[in-house]
């Protein structure tokens, strides 16, 4: 069966973190294809800074180097609030041939409560925990001596006011990610 590693998120922007995630999990996990969910309208009600299209056009600039990496519109296609659960029931019924994982960083394993049917959620794409600076990965109590990579520490909230400053953000996006938000004037402060 095709293995595929569902990797959600805002995206807002995609950064380097964001793409090394990918090639890790491409690399080091036995998975087919990473499979990019750009978030359609955050459950928890985060607003993005920019709109799908562009999130979704920046995510595939940004895993563009990556040949079993692909972005997936599958959320705005549901439409409404995404739900992790949701995505993935869909999924399976439009791959029923496929078995699924979960990408996510550490610090979100201290945030499953707030997850729709986290344990169900679990169930159906067993998770694939991505070391964050900072954050203890305790996903595999019984052997805490394994390691996982540590992605860098790239803050996309950062990268927002960087680019709304007009400072670069050189070593922390793909330069075609930079180049797609100067050149679409995102996260750009309005003109007063």
């Amino acid at each position: 069966m095709k293995v595929i590693a569902v990797y959600g998120g805002s995206f807002d922007p995609p950064h380097v973190a964001h793409v090394l995630c990918a090639a890790y999990v491409l690399s080091a996990e036995a998975v087919d294809e990473v499979l990019v969910v750009p978030t359609f309208s955050h459950a928890l009600g985060k607003e993005p800074g920019a709109s799908f299209e562009h999130r979704f056009r920046m995510a595939e600039l940004a895993m563009g180097e990556l040949p079993r990496a692909r972005v997936s519109r599958i959320e705005e296609e549901l439409g409404g609030k995404s739900r992790t659960l949701t995505t993935l029931e869909a999924l399976q019924k439009r791959h029923p041939d496929a078995t699924f994982r979960l990408v996510i960083g550490a610090d979100i394993l201290a945030e499953t409560h707030l997850w729709h049917r986290w344990d169900r959620v679990a169930e159906l794409a067993p998770p694939i925990v991505i070391g964050r600076q900072g954050v203890a990965n305790d996903q595999d109590d019984e052997h805490p001596d394994d390691r996982t990579l540590t992605m860098p520490e790239v803050s996309s909230t950062d990268i927002r006011a960087r680019l709304a400053e007009g400072r670069p953000v050189d070593g922390l996006v793909p330069t075609v990610v930079a180049e797609y938000a100067r050149r679409h004037g995102l996260y750009r402060e309005p003109e007063a």
